[in-house]
């Protein structure tokens, strides 16, 4: 995978605003930009001027000047691709901007495909593959955790710690594989047990970092939060009150909601992926009872449930079925309708389910800030520093530290069994080479094209 030809595309969002950036790299990006850059100051050429200098001038095209424009001119190997980088600041319209990148292919570049840009800073060594998906997790962040997870491992946080462990264990690998080959001046007596203490805080470190993999899911993705009650609870009107706004229909008629409804609403710098859903009852509607059924499946998958109890009505057997559904799960009850009469207390709705509960009145939007807390408090457990800590967001990174992981205890397997020196080698190896797909180190072309086809376009 090695490049060299020059590649331009939109670096901004293609829309109406008030910049808009071209980004052209590869090593003929300066000369691409002088074929279409006229500098303000006459005879002033491009090629001559030094890195990190911004230039004024024109865009033209043949005798037409298509826009006025800032130049930035930015010299490999110290640009954001290690390349020579040109980046043309213009007027954010779509049409100007899209006239500027057709001319930057007419004058020798060729158009960037997705996420390339960021591939040959990779490719080229600047950044390892663990920052280049930071990349795209900055980018698609969804609250303000996320976004410090994914700083924090652009800035080489998860590459520290990969590197780390891989050192420990080239030094083991290479203490036996001398050990071997030289056995009249490096001994090997005792070292089974000395190798034994060295891989177990190896060990503790991996299971920890895959320990954090469930929570660190939950900040990038977003709590999967299922409102789960029976009919006429106030479910939907306590999804409106969480959302701001008149999203779902809120009527007295029992069963409204057949359907699930889906929005995503930020709280207390958490994501939620909020779940309206069917009242759960018993019913021979055809249509409800698959809403029914699908609100279960629904609150089988979900990271949170919001139990929404009315409590102007006794408990009966629908709620004694939903009860039976959450127990054991992340829940927070809430007894409803609190602006009524009450015919359900707070005391026997605790008593009947086990847990705290939380009095709250959708209709006059009483009770929200105490639940926003509780969810916060469940969520994020004291103070979350992304500076020294590595929480796993990234499927492959996990799979990557099982498969080490594994590797490690089939070392110890070997240990006790009093294998030879040799199978410690051969599986120290396996979960050195698995951590080195973290970095992307012998990875294969089809993953690295994979990975970074999933970014936007120009970056």
């Amino acid at each position: 995978m090695v490049y060299t030809d020059t590649i331009a595309a939109i670096a901004t969002a293609l829309s109406s605003s008030g910049i808009g950036i071209i980004r052209i790299s590869g090593s003929d990006a300066v000369a691409v930009a002088e074929r279409m850059f006229e500098p303000a100051v006459a005879g002033k050429r491009l090629s001559e001027q030094k890195t990190y200098t911004i230039h004024y001038g024109y865009i033209r095209d043949g005798e037409e000047r298509i826009d006025e424009v800032l130049l930035l001119l930015m010299r490999g190997p110290h640009s954001y691709t290690a390349e020579d980088t040109v980046e043309i600041d213009c007027h954010g319209g779509v049409l100007v901007m899209k006239r500027i990148l057709e001319l930057a292919v007419k004058c020798g570049a060729r158009l960037a495909e997705p996420g390339e840009f960021t591939k040959r800073a990779f490719l080229n060594g600047r950044i390892d593959l663990s920052q280049a998906e930071a990349v795209i997790d900055v980018i698609q962040s969804k609250n303000e955790y996320a976004l410090q997870s994914s700083v924090s491992q652009l800035s080489g946080s998860m590459s520290r710690k990969v590197r780390e462990l891989r050192e420990k264990l080239i030094y083991e690998i290479a203490f036996i594989e001398s050990a071997l080959d030289d056995p009249e001046h490096i001994s090997l007596d005792g070292y089974p047990e000395r190798l034994r203490e060295t891989l177990q805080p190896i060990e503790m470190e991996l299971e920890a970092s895959i320990g954090t993999f469930d929570n660190g899911r939950i900040m990038t993705e977003g709590i999967k939060t299922v409102i789960l009650g029976k009919p006429n609870a106030g479910k939907s009107s306590l999804m409106n009150v969480l959302l701001g706004e008149e999203r779902a229909i809120v009527t007295e008629i029992a069963g409204t909601t057949r359907d699930t409804l889906e929005e995503n609403i930020r709280l207390r710098g958490l994501s939620l992926n909020l779940i309206d859903t069917a009242g759960i009852r018993e019913t021979e509607d055809i249509v409800e009872k698959i809403g029914v059924e699908r609100a279960r499946k629904i609150a089988d998958e979900a990271d949170l449930i919001l139990y929404v109890v009315d409590g102007s009505r006794e408990l009966d057997e629908n709620d004694r079925q939903i009860l039976d559904l959450i127990r054991g799960r992340k829940v927070i009850v809430l007894l409803n309708k609190t602006d009524l009469e009450p015919v359900l207390t707070e005391e026997a709705l605790r008593e009947a389910c086990g847990q705290e509960v939380i009095p709250v009145s959708a209709k006059e939007q009483q009770g929200i800030d105490r639940l926003e807390e509780k969810i916060q408090t469940m969520f994020l457990q004291g103070n979350l520093n992304f500076n020294d800590q590595v929480m796993l967001t990234n499927v492959r990174h996990k799979t990557a530290m099982e498969q080490a992981l594994k590797s490690l205890r089939l070392v110890e397997t070997s240990i006790d069994n009093a294998m030879p020196e040799d199978f410690f080698s051969i599986d120290l190896m396996d979960a050195y080479e698995h951590l080195g797909t973290i970095l992307g180190e012998s990875l294969e072309e089809d993953l690295v094209n994979e990975i970074f086809s999933h970014f936007c376009m120009g970056k």
